[in-house]
């Protein structure tokens, strides 16, 4: 059972939803690794892609949800570029930002001024997304339920306040042209302790040292009683720039000009006060000089550090959580749309809740076999449905006449619908399935131990007891491997269990009897309904259209030593 936190664009906000995860062979059997292979060439979409449609639900609000939103970015490829640019602004700001770094002695003033650029970039980020979010076209209740989300996150971190904020603290590194520092000195004119006073757009004027100095201690009256800066403040630098160690500078105490007589009195000054590090390894005063700054605001720049993380938390942390689900819908949509724009043929799927007809497919298809088609007029549609009286079809046919293709084709249509995606066909009715499964033969190494039939009666009985009369299962030439007696005495009680837990069901067999005797496993059924299915033909060529008929002749052995090669005319050609 999962339960959804915050907004997802795959579920309803505060679903409840339970899903079952599709066995991982499901999507080879139906053909559907293709498709999301040909979705995405990038490994992480393909697998996220596999992941989304690999989960299930039977909850009709959920597909109804999916589909409307696949619907809005299908029909709007102007979106689907705006968000797919977005979320590379997002990625980058991700990959470069300074925003969780959390180590203040690595952080100095100019950090600070980035952070500000940073969360104005996020600012605007969420700006854009709400824009284009407003869109009047879109329809789906999704997309216009994350619009108000994101609105709501935008009001609730204040953003609108927090531009003009950014817009008034902003400084440019450029704009700083001086950094003025105060050092306080014992009764013997020692300097004990160094801080920052002020941050300049001016520089300082240079000025003779000996009547610098001189003048500032010369006379009584040149000695200030206070350590406000008048702005007359003269600077003069003794050593070479960005050469000399800090603790140096003063020693000589000619590095700077502000002298002053009185430590500092004011405490949030004082906090601004730090030791000198004698033998620091510092390179040059540039470097001491962020140590200082930073030293100087530690308190501040870690308040000012928390609350733009947390800026940047609630507007791109709750949005990039939305980044795959969106990837999802843009990469279908923009395979499908391609697919649509060379003739084929896509439509809306319809989710319903329980009722008579549990699916109604009208001119369906297999998807991967048109993706490997250049000329799409090629494709042949089909319909079928499943209701009361067609709970089980068993599927009969000449061998390589389109069972598989066909059978295929129904789980893609379940597993595209449930997934919010349009679907190959003219229209699709369909009550959701609570899980897939598909019986297709085995590989050789995966029989070695039980043997081909032992191994096929195991994994049909597993499925068995594990699916319900909202499961769509798929076989295909199951207990074919046996003699014709053994597999339908096997395959008859099977197709009776099936109708008894009224499981929709597609048998693909070779085994004619078995769809000869439909009308009476459904006479001894409590509910559900068997019907024969049959590939037909037409002149005696494969037509790859589906009916509801009675098998053609008793062709199980001929079909076989078709499919072997062991006829005679092909056995004597060497075909």
């Amino acid at each position: 059972m999962e339960q959804s936190n915050g907004f997802s664009l795959m579920h309803p906000i505060g679903a409840d939803i339970e899903y079952r995860r599709l066995p991982d062979h499901i999507l080879h059997d139906l053909g559907l690794e293709a498709f999301c292979e040909a979705v995405s060439s990038d490994n992480r979409e393909r697998r996220m892609i596999t992941n989304v449609l690999s989960q299930i639900t039977d909850n009709t609000n959920v597909a109804s949800y999916r589909q409307q939103i696949f619907g809005d970015i299908l029909r709007l490829p102007e979106l689907r570029k705006t968000i797919l640019e977005l979320f590379d602004k997002i990625k980058f700001m991700q990959d470069f930002s300074t925003m969780h770094k959390t180590s203040d002695e690595e952080l100095g003033m100019w950090h600070l001024f980035h952070r500000l650029d940073e969360l104005d970039s996020y600012i605007k980020t969420v700006e854009t997304m709400r824009d284009c979010l407003s869109d009047e076209r879109i329809r789906s209740e999704g997309l216009i339920s994350l619009k108000d989300y994101i609105a709501g996150l935008y009001d609730d971190a204040c953003f609108a306040d927090m531009k003009k904020d950014i817009a008034a603290l902003k400084m440019k590194t450029s704009d700083v042209q001086s950094v003025t520092l105060g050092i306080n000195v014992n009764e013997r004119f020692e300097a004990v302790s160094i801080g920052l006073v002020s941050v300049n757009k001016k520089p300082f004027k240079k000025s003779g040292i000996v009547s610098n100095f001189a003048d500032a201690i010369a006379s009584k009256d040149k000695l200030r009683d206070t350590s406000d800066w008048d702005g007359d403040m003269h600077y003069q630098l003794i050593d070479k720039e960005n050469t000399a160690n800090a603790s140096a500078f003063l020693e000589k105490l000619g590095g700077f000009s502000a002298v002053r007589n009185n430590p500092f009195v004011d405490g949030h000054i004082r906090s601004t006060i730090v030791k000198t590090p004698d033998g620091d390894g510092t390179g040059n005063s540039t470097f001491y000089l962020d140590t200082v700054v930073n030293k100087m605001l530690s308190s501040l720049v870690k308040k000012l550090r928390d609350t733009l993380t947390k800026y940047a938390n609630v507007a791109i942390v709750n949005i990039s959580g939305l980044v795959p689900e969106f990837v999802y819908y843009i990469r279908c949509a923009e395979f499908i749309s391609s697919l649509m724009e060379k003739g084929c043929i896509f439509s809306e799927p319809q989710p319903v809740a329980e009722d008579g007809t549990a699916m109604s497919a009208k001119g369906f298809y297999n998807l991967k076999l048109a993706m490997n088609m250049e000329d799409f007029s090629g494709i042949v549609p089909n319909d079928l449905t499943f209701d009361k009286e067609h709970t089980v079809y068993i599927l009969t046919g000449a061998n390589r006449g389109g069972k598989t293709t066909i059978t295929q084709a129904v789980g893609q249509l379940f597993v595209l619908a449930q997934g919010g995606l349009f679907v190959p066909a003219e229209s699709f009715r369909y009550v959701p399935c609570d899980c897939i499964y598909t019986h297709f033969p085995a590989d050789e190494d995966k029989t070695m131990d039980l043997g081909r039939l032992g191994e096929e009666c195991v994994r049909f009985k597993e499925m068995f007891s594990q699916a319900t009369s909202r499961s769509l299962l798929l076989l295909n030439e199951t207990f074919s491997t046996t003699s014709f007696e053994e597999g339908y005495y096997i395959a008859k009680d099977s197709v009776k269990a099936l109708l008894t837990k009224a499981v929709r069901t597609i048998y693909n067999t070779h085994m004619h009897k078995l769809g000869e005797d439909a009308e009476m496993f459904t006479r001894e059924s409590t509910g559900a309904g068997a019907a024969s299915l049959i590939m037909q033909t037409e002149d005696g060529k494969r037509s790859f259209k589906v009916a509801l008929a009675q098998p053609e002749g008793s062709s199980y052995a001929k079909d076989i030593a078709e499919k072997y090669g062991v006829t005679y005319d092909m056995l004597i050609s060497g075909s």
